[in-house]
């Protein structure tokens, strides 16, 4: 794109030097692992929230009477909710600080649980779910941007992926036999009231984010607060989140006024050259996450519809996301070897081949468990490179709300699309439900194409390689000279 151009390299700033020498030399210790850790409990949690409404929706259509367009509406405002408090967590998560976000978030997603448990009426669940949606939207791009950003360009990928190994992957693989468990457990015409309760646990975690998880590195840089930078530094080279006798390194020496040009407004996402990347990369998420939400949300009634028990119909649909957990798993590598580019553009293609199996093939039940679980495959590959895709788009200072805009785009789809395939399930059965998401798969291919390679790139400035070892040598230069 010649528009990107224009703009001045990240690379050209003393201080984006050091801090790239910094995470090269630094690499992934101990304490990013505990980062990790801490970071992946919340968003496991909060992806077992996601899939309550597909798990317990047999149940609130016995309770309540409930449509396959009520259930789907349950979605609709859980992800509408997540879509704006996705935009307001990226606004204030750029103001000030991903580790406030990230606590914040958290605790919002726990209250919404425990209300949801509570609701006395189909009215009042709305209400819950969209209390549950502003946490959940804002604590899954908070994360994503978080760990993309401490770890250096051979990492990153990794890193952020992994946050949808256990969130979309061992999230949505764990969450049927979670709600087996719970109904097993509880047994009753309340037990739906159980797995909500059960999921407002990760108040506790709180805590933990709170205590230890820093803010990161790069966002202390562009505020130009060097010493806490250094810390952080210091504290990731040290292998632990609790370093006893901590020394902090000068990894970074610039002068403050450095940090003068890394300050930015929200609205330069939709100037140029981010507005060339924002707008297709949100279309082909807002596609994705239609199809897979659509996916997860119905797949519990659809067993029950083919005449199996609710037991029967978690079991199997658990069998069909054991796909999400090594699909993640492969994003997460191939972010570590591969062009997001490439990787998108033949998931998707091959996620609407599986999709159109399905409807042609899917007679019986083995090749609908076989097709589906090939099938959510390529749709966690897809979600999973996304992440890795988006904060790569972004410079620092604006980096938490263009993450927060294109997944508060998949969450808008999460508003309608499954209120669209309920819809179409009603209609037409399962058929109606996987040729939509074949379809949107189709316009995934396309919009992909218009957005840039990021691998390999500086993640200040996406037209300059990410630090080869001169430019890590000149930086570690600059520092000792300064």
């Amino acid at each position: 794109m010649a528009t990107e151009g224009m703009h001045s390299s990240g690379l050209s700033t003393p201080v984006t030097r050091q801090l790239e020498a910094a995470f090269n030399k630094i690499e992934v210790t101990g304490a990013h692992k505990q980062i990790l850790a801490l970071v992946l409990i919340g968003c496991l949690f909060d992806s077992f929230e996601q899939n309550t409404i597909g798990v317990a929706g047999p149940l609130l259509r016995q309770h309540w009477g409930l449509s396959g367009a009520d259930i789907g509406l349950l979605n609709t405002i859980t992800f509408a909710s997540a879509a704006i408090g996705r935009l307001m967590s990226g606004i204030l998560g750029d103001r000030y600080g991903r580790r406030v976000m990230l606590t914040f978030n958290l605790l919002l997603f726990s209250l919404g649980s425990a209300a949801c448990a509570l609701a006395p009426s189909f009215a009042t669940l709305c209400i819950a779910r969209a209390v549950v949606g502003f946490g959940v939207g804002g604590e899954i791009s908070t994360a994503v941007t978080m760990l993309s950003e401490f770890c250096s360009a051979k990492f990153r990928g990794t890193a952020a992926g992994l946050v949808n190994v256990g969130a979309g992957g061992f999230g949505n693989f764990l969450a049927p036999a979670f709600g087996l468990m719970i109904f097993m457990t509880f047994p009753g015409e309340n037990s739906w009231r159980w797995l909500f309760a059960v999921l407002a646990i990760p108040a506790l975690l709180t805590v933990f984010y709170r205590r230890y998880v820093p803010e990161t590195p790069r966002f202390l840089a562009s505020r130009g607060r060097y010493d806490d930078a250094n810390k952080v530094l210091s504290t990731l080279a040290s292998g632990s989140l609790r370093p006893r006798n901590l020394v902090v390194q000068p990894y970074l020496s610039a002068e403050p006024a450095a940090a003068s040009d890394a300050k930015g407004s929200w609205t330069e996402l939709f100037k140029a050259p981010y507005l060339g990347r924002i707008i297709p990369v949100s279309i082909a998420i807002l596609m994705s996450y239609g199809a897979q939400l659509s996916v997860l949300t119905l797949m519990p009634v659809i067993f029950v519809s083919m005449g199996y028990t609710l037991q029967g119909s978690l079991l199997y649909a658990m069998i069909i996301q054991s796909g999400s957990v090594v699909g993640a798993i492969a994003a997460s590598t191939f972010g570590y070897y591969l062009p997001r580019k490439l990787v998108l553009t033949v998931g998707a293609a091959l996620a609407c081949v599986a999709a159109i199996s399905i409807v042609y093939l899917g007679g019986n039940i083995y090749m609908v468990l076989l097709l589906g679980a090939v099938f959510q495959f390529f749709v966690m590959l897809l979600n999973t490179s996304i992440w890795i895709y988006t904060p790569e788009l972004f410079p620092t200072r604006i980096r938490a709300f263009g993450v927060a805009f294109v997944l508060a785009t998949g969450s808008a789809a999460g508003s309608f699309v499954p209120t669209i395939s309920g819809v179409l399930f009603d209609r037409y059965g399962m058929v109606g439900v996987f040729a939509l998401a074949a379809a949107m798969y189709a316009v995934f291919v396309a919009c992909i194409q218009m957005g840039p390679e990021t691998y390999g790139r500086s993640m200040e400035d996406i037209t300059q390689p990410a630090s080869t070892e001169t430019e890590v040598a000149r930086a570690a230069g600059e520092a000792v000279k300064a």
